[in-house]
């Protein structure tokens, strides 16, 4: 039966790698490196921090902090885990994991947010960037890890930015989200006490979409993990690297031990990410407070029965 590639074949893999090796490769090298240098920089700095905490005053201040923002069972799990990742021997592929996973949500954050806002406040810009998100969320992460070693070599750092394209899309979803689920009369409401739109942007919708983009972020935080043992095939080390080590070699027990230093780690983040999203939705400014008392005194009386 005939078909249109009888008459002609696309050529897409030839126009990528001339658009990478032809183009991007040899004219953009100093732009990729200056994005490469903030997030080394970030990244070796939390490692060299973490690597040289003690295990013991790490512990016993994350359970606390597990202990402040969600409850006493969540700081008993954080302190159990901790030492059972410490008994294991996989502490310092922790502490690099934890600061793989740190660095690219930080940047996931300070990219994510602003792009989530834009694409509350106007249509047009949501339109065009809600294809761009579905890619990067679909597209295989092992299709991108080949031009992202073309163009940034191999090594913690390109590692960490695919991490970022990887887990990026979700922060940038439920921030346009949470924005837009903000109800029209309040912000109304604000204009009209003569709040700048600068002000409405931070004491109304901010704080009431905040359990909605800290729910973008901690999904973020989740792929980021998930991502960690594929950033190992270029390079990246932690326990994805004790992962991938472990499959290279048939060692089931290895890649037990990496697999579950990333389940702990995954979900002390997790519940901590979790209950400081539920925490911060109760939080209001003062001209969200003054709002919610005028349409509270503008509501009518019932009368006494």
């Amino acid at each position: 039966m005939w078909q249109p590639s009888d008459l002609f074949n696309l050529p897409l893999d030839a126009w990528v790698e001339t658009v990478i090796k032809g183009w991007l490769v040899p004219n953009f090298r100093g732009f990729f490196q200056a994005v490469q240098a903030p997030i080394s920089f970030v990244l070796e700095w939390l490692d060299t921090t973490l690597q040289t905490i003690p295990m013991v005053a790490f512990t016993i201040a994350l359970a606390l902090v597990a202990w402040a923002v969600a409850s006493r069972g969540l700081a008993v799990f954080t302190l159990i885990s901790l030492v059972v990742v410490d008994l294991i021997g996989v502490w310092s592929q922790t502490m690099t994991t934890l600061a793989m996973i740190l660095t690219a949500v930080l940047f996931c954050a300070v990219v994510g947010v602003p792009f989530g806002i834009a694409a509350a406040r106007s249509d047009r810009f949501e339109k065009g960037l809600r294809p761009v998100l579905d890619i990067m969320q679909t597209i295989p992460p092992f299709v991108y890890l080949v031009p992202i070693v073309m163009l940034f070599g191999v090594g913690m750092t390109p590692g960490i930015i695919a991490t970022i394209i990887f887990a990026l899309p979700p922060i940038i979803r439920l921030t346009n989200l949470g924005i837009r689920s903000v109800p029209e009369d309040l912000i109304e409401a604000a204009y009209s006490f003569g709040s700048s739109p600068r002000q409405v942007l931070w004491e109304v919708q901010l704080p009431l979409a905040l359990r909605t983009i800290m729910a973008g972020l901690n999904q973020t935080l989740m792929l980021a993990l998930s991502m960690a043992v594929i950033a190992a095939l270029i390079g990246a080390g932690g326990l994805g690297l004790t992962v991938y080590t472990g499959l290279g070699r048939l060692d089931v027990g290895a890649a037990t031990e990496g697999g579950l230093g990333i389940v702990l780690l995954a979900m002390i983040l997790d519940r901590i990410t979790q209950a400081l999203g539920s925490e911060g939705s109760t939080r209001t400014p003062g001209l969200l407070e003054t709002l919610k008392s005028f349409f509270s005194k503008r509501a009518p009386a019932t009368s006494p029965t």
